[in-house]
């Protein structure tokens, strides 16, 4: 029998936000300089607002989302050049556990998905620019699904799409909410902090042996 494992992106698949502040490496630490938009005010006026309520649930597209607050922050460029400017500046893979990834994929009892809260344009970014469409079977990513994890709602999504398992999922992410979560659910869930969490991991590790 073959097992479910998922990966969450940012703070796993992709080094950039995580729960953990001394992990992370922000996308916009150079955001003023180069679009003369403050990083502060971008987080606390559209990721906190907008962004978090309306386009990481498919509610709103990111271009709309935007072009309606973007301009109040003092810019006055394309929005869809600031949207590439963001995607491209948020888009460092974490390499070692990419390659980890390819080791797993070569065995026949494991599915792998990326489980992660996104809007539609950078889910299709991550699955076909970077190339994430070609390690995992699908993307369940919060925009899709209408809610984001660790609601209920989101575990029903996946497990209604994956089918029935012999045993439960297992899934990294770095959010210690969503890890609870996910337990909750009845997962098999592991914070991610580094790799180490991942191949040390028991079900793993017989598998890299």
């Amino acid at each position: 029998m073959t097992r479910a494992v998922f990966f969450d992106v940012d703070g796993v698949l992709v080094h950039g936000y995580h729960a953990r502040p001394d992990l992370q490496q922000r996308w916009d630490e150079n955001l003023l300089a180069d679009l003369g938009v403050d990083p502060e005010r971008f987080r606390a006026e559209f990721i906190y607002g907008v962004f978090i309520k309306k386009v990481v649930v498919g509610q709103m597209a990111l271009i709309t989302a935007l072009d309606r607050v973007l301009p109040l922050l003092g810019y006055k460029g394309s929005s869809m050049a600031f949207a590439h400017y963001w995607l491209t500046h948020d888009s460092k893979l974490n390499l070692p556990l990419l390659d980890l990834i390819r080791r797993l994929k070569q065995k026949n009892d494991i599915r792998l998905f990326i489980a992660t809260n996104q809007d539609h344009m950078r889910a299709l970014w991550l699955w076909q620019t970077l190339g994430l469409g070609e390690l995992f079977e699908d993307i369940f990513y919060s925009a899709r699904i209408g809610v984001r994890k660790p609601e209920p709602a989101y575990f029903d999504f996946i497990e209604q799409r994956i089918g029935p398992q012999s045993e439960p999922p297992l899934f990294f992410d770095d959010t210690r909410k969503v890890v609870d979560g996910a337990r909750r659910y009845g997962w098999d869930a592991v914070q991610f902090d580094t790799i180490d969490d991942c191949v040390n991991h028991p079900w793993i590790a017989a598998r890299l042996t």
